[in-house]
């Protein structure tokens, strides 16, 4: 349930804030009647969503408790990591320029006098959140309840919702920069726990060595219970790894933390250079 939160969260807040910045520049230009233009790609964004991802659940659920089904999570869990990484430092290098850069696009949009131009905007949008959501998802449905996961995603949704909403009633006074900072942060955790979770089922398979685990906390905080499953959602926890997992979770961590800070850091010092 959790991670499901996690997840629609996190992907329901970036979809609904860039399209709320869009219906908000054209009410700001006058152009409310291009209103239908962004629902129209939204709807359509998330009614191919919903439809590949039954598709998706069906099939895979054929193959509940087989070795192929850990094949699938493995590999998905690394899919997943490679997205959220990318997605991080793109979030973190359109903190300061998001609105310029879709003002510009919405522009050319408006420019070209087509209605397709302004829907294919939101339907990418949305598109590409909801294909991420259902990639993510893959991985956690074999061992989660549907019911509670249809929960967390509801509950996920209405947060992302509710707190792009009041992103965009408070408009200048919050920094959207700092905001992507602090978030990007939080997700590598959340990244670095799902290439833990990949490396232990390959080791499962056979596919990688040292499936022995080098500790074993169960008896104090195990990983199914309620606080442990939310360590294991947004900090990677693991009641017994193993040292490949150890060694790639504090790899990944170190490297991509250090390089998402040091991200406009030398862009920013050329330009308050005096040269």
């Amino acid at each position: 349930m959790l991670a499901s939160l996690l997840i629609f969260f996190r992907e329901s807040l970036e979809a609904s804030m860039i399209c709320s910045i869009m219906l908000a520049y054209l009410n700001q230009i006058g152009r409310r009647d291009r209103f239908k233009d962004v629902w129209i790609g939204i709807v359509a964004a998330v009614a191919v969503a919903i439809v590949g991802g039954i598709v998706v659940f069906s099939t895979l659920r054929h193959y509940d408790g087989s070795d192929l089904q850990t094949k699938i999570e493995g590999i998905t869990y690394f899919i997943a990591c490679g997205i959220l990484t990318y997605m991080t430092f793109w979030m973190k290098k359109q903190g300061k320029n998001l609105k310029k850069e879709l003002y510009n696009k919405m522009d050319t949009a408006m420019n070209t006098g087509s209605i397709v131009s302004i829907t294919l905007i939101a339907f990418i949008t949305v598109g590409r959140e909801g294909l991420e959501t259902v990639v993510f998802m893959i991985a956690i449905a074999f061992h989660t309840n549907p019911i509670m996961l249809t929960i967390g995603a509801a509950m996920g949704v209405l947060a992302g919702l509710i707190l792009s909403y009041v992103i965009y009633i408070l408009g200048k006074r919050i920094n959207l920069k700092h905001f992507f900072d602090v978030m990007g942060t939080l997700l590598v955790f959340f990244a670095a726990g799902l290439l833990a979770d990949g490396i232990e089922n390959f080791q499962q398979l056979g596919w990688l060595p040292g499936e022995r685990a080098v500790w074993n906390t169960t008896s104090l905080l195990s990983e199914n219970s309620t606080f442990g499953d939310i360590l294991h959602s947004f900090f990677g926890y693991a009641d017994g790894p193993t040292a490949l997992q150890l060694v790639f979770y504090a790899g990944y961590l170190t490297i991509v933390i250090w390089s998402f800070w040091r991200v406009g850091t030398n862009k920013d010092h050329q330009q308050i250079s005096p040269n």
